[in-house]
């Protein structure tokens, strides 16, 4: 089974840089790897449609590239099923979405970790592609595989924050990631991203899972971004959204072109300016 790179940088202290991708298009994940700069690719299915066919044609994408491993990001509900679909795609790492409470980061655990008396997890044997269908079907190297896929979880509730110790005293988490936007909402100040209260409890979280020996992510637009996380200890980054690169893009560039041609200006939608920034 082929060894999870996230996992070797996480055992040797090393630092990781990831990106995220919405799109289920497998060629865009190959592109990825084609760039040789990233240790992961995030599909963050959460927020983008896709379907069994594709998870497994993403995991083959991701399998061309020896250096590069996945993880994709799995919505509140329903978890263990999401989780061993992904794994079994060959998508070795899961984040987690709003967990609030320890029960559901046990939960979340449970449904990485094999059926078996050392773990006490829940994902039992499959013949799917991360076991090559038959070849590793049931081995100890699919438990051991599953005892080394990385489980990050988002912390971005109010209650997740106010109970931060007990959420990470959870054996088995591996990463934590600020959320932001959802904390921002949480507390009635909704697209505050940096209101004073949301960037102290950033702070809370990343202090706080260093202290228990996890490791925080940062997520960032640009590389000139990462200091002020670097200067907190973090060391493992998840660097920009396809969806944002395009849109900047299509931003810049079209108003550049209809400046050029003296194009009619198109009036601005309703709402304001796009609240996607981290």
């Amino acid at each position: 089974m082929k060894p999870n790179r996230l996992r070797q940088l996480l055992n040797d202290d090393k630092p990781s840089i990831g990106t995220h991708i919405h799109s289920s298009w497998p060629s865009v994940h190959e592109l990825v790897g084609h760039s040789r700069m990233f240790d992961y690719i995030e599909f963050v299915a959460e927020y983008a449609p896709y379907d069994l066919y594709a998870l497994e044609n993403i995991g083959r994408a991701i399998d061309l590239f020896p250096h590069m491993t996945s993880m994709m990001k799995i919505e509140q509900e329903p978890r263990t099923w999401l989780t061993v679909r992904a794994i079994g795609s060959g998508i070795q790492n899961v984040l987690f979405a709003d967990p609030r409470t320890k029960e559901d980061i046990e939960e979340c655990v449970r449904a990485v970790r094999a059926e078996a008396p050392h773990v006490n997890g829940r994902h039992g044997v499959g013949m799917r592609r991360d076991v090559s269908f038959v070849l590793d079907c049931g081995t100890e190297e699919f438990v051991q595989s599953l005892d080394e896929a990385v489980i990050a979880v988002m912390i971005e509730k109010k209650s997740a924050v106010e109970n931060l110790d007990d959420l990470l005293s959870v054996p088995g988490v591996d990463m934590v990631q600020f959320g932001p936007a959802d904390y921002s909402m949480s507390l009635g100040l909704t697209g505050q991203f940096t209101h004073p209260q949301v960037l102290e409890a950033e702070k809370y979280v990343i202090e706080t899972s260093l202290a228990k020996g996890i490791q925080p992510r940062a997520e960032i637009n640009s590389p000139d971004q990462a200091k002020r996380y670097l200067d907190m200890g973090v060391k493992h980054f998840c660097i920009g959204t396809d969806m944002v690169i395009l849109f900047e893009w299509f931003k810049a560039n079209g108003s550049a072109m209809r400046d050029l041609v003296g194009a009619d200006p198109i009036a601005p939608r309703g709402g304001g300016e796009s609240g996607y920034q981290k």
